[in-house]
């Protein structure tokens, strides 16, 4: 017999599991009427499937929500700011991201790191 509950752990568990991809981004303002006129970049440190870990110049404010452009791919994710200390600021994606959405930005990062 299968242990269901076992399994359900081991899933939620991937879901929290992060990835270190030193990847740059864009923060994207969501502005009125959900224009995006203002953006900066920043580092995108660590990913999963729930948020992301990114590097921002202390100096500049980042608003509690914004969009996430991630270099080299052209979808931008959603983001809620979390926690914001100094140039580190953790965000949790507005929406789980794709399993394989995930597993492309990894090895796109992989491939340009080596």
């Amino acid at each position: 017999m299968k242990d269901t509950a076992h399994d359900h752990a081991h899933t939620g568990d991937r879901a929290f599991e992060k990835f270190t991809i030193d990847r740059p981004g864009r923060i994207i303002f969501v502005g009125h009427h959900l224009s995006t006129n203002t953006a900066f970049r920043c580092l995108i440190r660590t990913i999963s499937l729930y948020g992301a870990e990114l590097d921002v110049s202390p100096s500049l404010p980042v608003p509690a929500n914004f969009f996430l452009e991630i270099l080299g791919i052209h979808d931008e994710i959603g983001c809620t700011v979390m926690r914001h200390e100094e140039e580190k600021v953790t965000v949790a994606f507005n929406m789980l991201i794709d399993a394989e959405f995930l597993h492309h930005v990894i090895r796109l990062s992989f491939e340009t790191s080596h």
